[in-house]
């Protein structure tokens, strides 16, 4: 049985407790809501994101197999010349957008110039390819990284709105309908004590 609230049994507690019981179910109605909405995100994104994380990883390998491929042709000398002054600069814009009731990052990779940065003639294919293909990664990998951020996000929204839904299901609201009960009871028995005390009376006025 519900531990009851520590208030005294009168009908203007008990009109208040009414009051705060329509509050509370109305409440735990509308988080039951929001959760439902915040899971139905979480669990499509947590389904794509592993599945885009299997192919960039693959993805990551393939380029960094032939980076090392391009690099065992050429001495390091070589590679770091070729390499010194990149012209592409990189940047990261960082906005915010709403998915359901969080604020995520939303990111947005900005290359300026190309990775071109050394003569043809002097290096392997082989780096090119590799060079081109981490360029092509690059992007999804901040949009991972976004996508990530956001199920984290989510994941902690969801376990916050959780906890209050089971604290108004399981604690708040049985305490507040226990205390109902019990007042609406001494009520009744003071009524019913009221009128036998009434008829006594009258009978002995009688």
């Amino acid at each position: 049985m519900p531990e009851r609230l520590a208030v005294s049994p009168n009908r203007m507690e008990l009109l208040k407790l009414k009051r705060r019981l329509a509050v509370a179910r109305r409440g735990h109605h509308l988080l039951k809501e929001k959760l439902d909405e915040l899971m139905k995100p979480f669990l499509a994104m947590v389904r794509d994101i592993a599945e885009t994380r299997l192919l960039l990883e693959t993805d990551l390998m393939e380029a960094h197999s032939l980076f090392t491929l391009a690099r065992s042709g050429m001495s390091p000398a070589e590679l770091e010349q070729a390499l010194d002054h990149p012209r592409a600069r990189t940047s990261v814009v960082v906005r915010k957008k709403h998915v359901v009731s969080v604020l995520a990052p939303e990111l947005e990779v900005r290359v300026v110039g190309g990775i071109d940065c050394y003569g043809l003639a002097s290096t392997p294919a082989l780096l090119d390819e590799s060079l081109d293909r981490f360029k092509v990664v690059l992007p999804r990998l901040v949009d991972l990284a976004q996508n990530e951020r956001t199920i984290q996000m989510l994941a902690e929204e969801i376990e916050k709105t959780r906890r209050r839904v089971n604290a108004l299901e399981y604690i708040l609201i049985p305490q507040i309908e226990e205390t109902v009960r019990y007042i609406t009871m001494k009520l009744d028995e003071f009524e019913r004590s009221n009128l036998t005390r009434l008829m006594k009376i009258k009978d002995i006025a009688g």
